[in-house]
């Protein structure tokens, strides 16, 4: 890539102060690097223990950006030479500076949200954290690399120039785009506001069209929700502001669940009772806190019994509420048959006289 031009000038430099300066860079990071990596070993300490491997790249990055700045006064002698070292050192240094702010942002969210364990089983507070924390991370990590970019391109005189003219002379073009990235801007405005109002948070069982789902992943864009047979539903985050779906653990992860039997009217409630009552006691589903039967409806043919009891979350209680099902109608089927639906057809009474005359 270099000519024979831009080389010469590089070996008529002093080589002492050449090999001094190099030296001096990697003296630089190698202190660097081993005061993260003994700051990292610390447990007293916020920073973890692999910082130092995370930040080394961006390091060595920044080091040789600036490396580049003194060896620019070097041959400052070659305007051309002098110019490509400049811009060269100018984009290290805010790529070495960007991508470290981003790996401190990361590692900052990592040791806050240590303490925050989303496996409990009462886990609100984790879920809010982690979603406030993620998006928020989202969002900062985006605006981070825009300025970066723009930074970046703004170092450039001929791209500056050229920035400011279409600027300046397509401003109905600019105002097309605007119209354009409304949407956009309005789906991360949406992941902003989700958040700060936390409609949902990680880990949240959620119903959307029908399906039943935790959240799973949450970006500023779009929401990822694990549906219960593994499929994966990709939902844009303004549908969360701007339409209606369930939530089942907005507040709280308990969770009431149902069983709906359709009887005879001959059905026994108190035997049906006492049943749910061993069944549930014997479950490890049952949190001990709901336990009714009732009868909640009745039609032409059949009376409506309702089953219900409560669970610590919504996996438990679809596991409890499958038990129950399942053996209340076995102990209907066993013990009371007649209970089950059936239909029933009048006959009319015939007299055996009137067949007689008959």
């Amino acid at each position: 890539m270099f000519s024979s031009q831009y080389l010469l000038p590089l070996m008529q430099m002093t080589p002492p102060y050449l090999i001094i300066s190099l030296f001096v860079a990697l003296i630089l990071f190698g202190i660097l690097y081993k005061v993260a990596e003994y700051l990292g070993k610390d447990p007293r300490n916020i920073m973890p223990f692999n910082l130092a491997k995370r930040i080394r790249w961006p390091l060595l990055l920044l080091i040789v950006g600036l490396y580049l700045h003194t060896l620019e006064l070097e041959v400052f002698s070659n305007p051309k030479l002098g110019a490509w070292i400049s811009n060269l050192a100018t984009l290290a240094i805010i790529v070495a500076v960007t991508w470290m702010v981003i790996v401190l942002i990361k590692v900052v969210k990592q040791q806050l949200l240590a303490k925050y364990d989303i496996s409990k089983t009462d886990n609100l507070m984790a879920r809010k954290m982690q979603t406030q924390y993620v998006i928020l991370e989202n969002t900062i990590v985006f605006v981070i690399v825009v300025i970066a970019i723009g930074i970046a391109l703004m170092s450039f005189n001929s791209i500056r120039n050229v920035g400011i003219s279409v600027l300046t002379s397509a401003g109905i073009a600019g105002i097309i785009i605007g119209f354009a990235a409304q949407k956009a801007l309005g789906t991360v405005l949406a992941g902003i506001q989700i958040a700060l109002a936390q409609p949902i948070r990680f880990d949240d069982v959620v119903i959307i069209d029908g399906e039943w789902g935790r959240i799973e992943e949450i970006t500023l864009t779009y929401v990822v929700v694990k549906i219960w047979d593994k499929r994966r539903l990709i939902v844009p985050t303004t549908f969360f502001i701007d339409s209606n779906f369930q939530n089942w653990t907005r507040t709280q992860s308990d969770i009431l669940g149902t069983v709906f039997l359709y009887m005879d009217y001959s059905v026994p409630l108190e035997p049906l009772r006492e049943e749910l009552t061993r069944l549930l006691q014997q479950s490890e589903y049952w949190d001990g806190k709901v336990n009714a039967v009732q009868m909640t409806d009745t039609t032409d043919k059949t009376v409506e019994i309702r089953a219900l009891m409560s669970a610590q979350d919504s996996s438990d209680a679809f596991e409890l509420r499958v038990h129950v099902r399942e053996h209340l109608i076995a102990f209907l089927q066993n013990n009371y048959p007649d209970a089950l639906p059936k239909f029933r057809v009048t006959m009319p009474h015939t007299n055996s006289n009137d067949k007689k005359e008959e």
